[in-house]
């Protein structure tokens, strides 16, 4: 029918060029699917009082409650008025203040006993809680007009909204749209769940989950349309990654079959320990990968420590004795160089390809990165373009158009969240065959996130820390209740080093005049003080414990604005035992790996996340010494960012504390573009309370793409596909 809104069809046409304008510029509410699908955040009954006391600063809220009081004050000699208002739900109150004229009108409106939508940004005013003229709407009316408990049991859609925009007005334009809808008919909304699964399931018709999530008549409307939503974001996404998966079971790789008698047989040869459980299982997994005619597309995870780069070498090593390369990706150039160099290391004379009396099967190890100088870059290009380097390592320089290899059979992508789609794919267009690919990360991730974000891949996990590893005592060190907590904390580290141990010191900033109290008001989290002092700095803290607590020690920086070849020189020495106490921003959050140190402080430590302060700690502990890390906060102990602070030192779970971390943070967080190629976060779908929905949209989508690869039998599925991602993430699919 013509005139129908289907999904992609501008709202101006529906809601007019100003309401349209405002959605759009405000809340980038573009189209008919986009408000459609710009679900309430929760629902209130009119009878209801809302929770005022867990109102976070700074952020723009709605909130239904009742008038306690309201009082019209007088200042600067009678010149000025200001009305203040008091609302209450029982558990906290809430102060509405408004200035000049328009107070008098307010008054005679907000009177005790009224209830109201109120929305406005909160803010802080002699400690306490306050919303500077919001905007409202009274929710009593006329008893005549209708039943007045049927009234009092509405539920009230309640929208993320904004200061221009409020909930109430997102709620006007969503009924006027569903209006429009219910008149013409709801034809052309594309419905992108087939029809026999949707009954199979037991799911509403998409228009009815429409009417229901912005119109309930009851919970149970809400939860049944929640439930049909949900399943098509899971399912539509479940069958993005497995048209992926199944393209790249269709491309040609050439098999990898290591030789008895090779390469990786002399590196295990020379092994001084025995590979665990897990790194054997593991590692049957990839060469089964390997050998087949299709490529690798594996995801290797698991807890910090556990061996990952071994059994990635192994991989590497594997492909060598077949006559392919073999490159390593990683996201900094500190990282790159610390796998080089414990890599070759591994190696010893298996890494010296090419010079005079070289072990037999030895190959070239080489790194690539930004910062080389141009013959050494030179170099390194000459010996991938030749195939006289076997592996490689290096950062985001390996991807750039003049890197070419001779027979590139191989590709590991370290920590994986780092890179995106196009990154990984960029690269392993560089083979003559689509080369195999390991991605690898730190970071345990729980089975549904690792089912929605790597989806594509196939997952190993290894779960088993190596023999000899240490273990790890973790707290928490209140430095702004207590003091002298901290003053035991230098101590401590100064008789680690003093009996020959090292340890670092790990701050959120670098110090320089680049970083202000600006970016550090940035960083307070919702419901802080936005007012923080700024994060302590590498520079400023090296310099204190240098002249004061660690006066005598070895004190060294290492952060990302050091030269490379002084970054290089400082882990050098620090490998080598020639510094007692590195203090660094991040850098060493990863793949950084020198047995000898055993204590980690972590300064301002409620600044990072959780599975950060998890890799973070994983850097020590790694030798024989037991290893001790302190979690250094000023904040109260009732803060939210304590109880980050105390699961942490509460568990060595990396899965456990990833599961707290996404809970914490949401799917936004973790659901990002760069990683899912999903054009925007996940509205209904909570990749942890959903395991069941992922799982059972996962299986689906797989037995629907093995029967129509291109979807020909399911056109609206397409259409959903192709709104899901952008032109250049499709071809990426296409092509995987």
């Amino acid at each position: 029918m013509d005139g129908v809104p289907a999904l992609d069809e501008p709202l101006r046409k529906t809601l007019g060029g100003n309401t349209a304008k405002v959605l759009a510029e405000q809340l980038d509410l573009r189209t008919v699917g986009d408000l459609l699908h710009h679900y309430p955040r929760r629902y209130a009954e009119r009878g209801e009082l809302t929770r005022l006391a867990d109102l976070p600063l700074d952020e723009h809220v709605t909130v239904v409650a009742e008038v306690a009081d309201a009082r019209l004050l007088t200042f600067n000699k009678g010149k000025g008025v200001r009305l203040e208002v008091t609302l209450t739900d029982g558990s906290g109150r809430l102060r509405l203040v408004f200035f000049g004229r328009p107070a008098r009108h307010h008054q005679r409106e907000l009177v005790p006993g009224r209830r109201g939508m109120f929305s406005g940004k909160v803010g802080v005013f002699n400690r306490a809680r306050q919303l500077a003229h919001p905007a409202y709407q009274l929710l009593d009316r006329d008893s005549d007009l209708r039943d007045a408990e049927a009234w009092a049991n509405e539920l009230i859609p309640l929208y993320p909204a904004c200061a221009k925009m409020e909930s109430w007005k997102i709620s006007q334009s969503v009924g006027t749209l569903l209006d429009s809808l219910e008149a013409t008919g709801w034809d052309r909304i594309v419905d992108p769940l087939p029809e026999d699964l949707r009954r199979e399931r037991g799911l509403a018709p998409l228009p009815d989950a429409f009417r229901q999530v912005h119109r309930p008549g009851t919970k149970a409307d809400i939860a049944r349309a929640r439930e049909r939503l949900k399943w098509d974001e899971a399912f539509v996404l479940q069958t993005a990654l497995a048209r992926r998966r199944h393209a790249e079971s269709q491309l040609p790789a050439a098999p990898r079959v290591p030789r008895r008698d090779g390469l990786l047989a002399a590196f295990d040869a020379r092994l001084p320990f025995t590979l665990t459980e897990g790194q054997l299982r593991v590692s049957a997994e990839i060469f089964a990968d390997l050998a087949a005619e299709h490529p690798m597309h594996r995801l290797l995870q698991g807890e910090v420590g556990s061996g990952k780069t071994l059994v990635a070498l192994r991989a590497m090593l594997a492909v060598v004795d077949t006559g392919g390369q073999a490159a390593l990706l990683a996201p900094t150039e500190v990282l790159a160089q610390q796998h080089h160099r414990s890599i070759t290391e591994m190696m010893g004379g298996l890494a010296e390809g090419g010079m005079l009396g070289a072990a037999e099967h030895a190959t070239k190890v080489v790194l690539l990165t930004g910062s080389m100088g141009a013959a050494a870059r030179r170099a390194a290009l000459l010996d991938l373009a030749t195939g006289e380097a076997g592996l490689v390592i290096g950062t985001h320089a390996l991807i750039e158009d003049k890197v070419q290899f001779h027979d590139l059979g191989l590709v590991v992508v370290d920590e994986q969240h780092r890179f995106g789609v196009e990154q990984r794919d960029a690269l392993r267009s560089k083979g003559k065959q689509p080369p195999h690919l390991l991605v690898m990360t730190a970071t345990p991730i729980p089975r549904t996130v690792a089912m929605t974000v790597f989806g594509d891949l196939e997952t190993s996990v290894l779960d088993q820390l190596p023999a000899g590893r240490s273990p790890i005592a973790s707290h928490v060190v209140p430095a702004g209740e207590k003091p002298h907590f901290l003053a035991r904390a230098w101590e401590r580290l100064r008789e680690e080093a003093e009996a020959g141990h090292q340890a670092y010191v790990v701050c959120p900033r670098i110090g320089d005049e680049e970083d202000g109290p600006a970016a550090a008001r940035r960083e307070a989290a919702p419901g802080e003080d936005a007012e923080r002092r700024p994060p302590l700095a590498v520079l400023d803290i090296a310099e204190q414990l240098g002249s004061g607590p660690l006066a005598g020690l070895r004190v060294e920086v290492l952060h990302g604005r050091m030269p490379p070849e002084a970054k290089d020189d400082v882990m050098r020495r620090f490998s080598a035992g020639e510094v007692d106490v590195l203090v660094a921003t991040t850098v060493v959050e990863v793949g950084v790996n020198v047995p000898n140190a055993t204590v980690m402080v972590i300064m301002d430590a409620d600044r990072f996340g959780v599975s950060q302060l998890h890799q973070l700690r994983g850097r020590v502990g790694r030798g024989s010494a037991p290893g001790l890390c302190l979690l250094v906060t000023e904040m109260p102990e009732a803060a939210p960012a304590r109880a980050r602070l105390s699961a942490v030192a509460a568990t060595l779970d990396g899965f456990e504390l990833s599961r707290i971390d996404l809970e914490q943070r949401r799917e936004g967080d973790v659901l990002g573009q760069a990683q899912s190629g999903v054009r925007s976060s996940l509205r209904m779908l909570a990749v942890i309370e959903d395991e069941d929905v992922i799982a059972q949209a996962r299986e689906e989508a797989s037995a629907l793409v093995a029967a129509d690869p291109e979807l020909e039998r399911h056109p609206e599925l397409r259409t959903a596909l192709d709104a899901l991602l952008d032109a250049e993430r499709e071809q990426f699919l296409d092509k995987g």
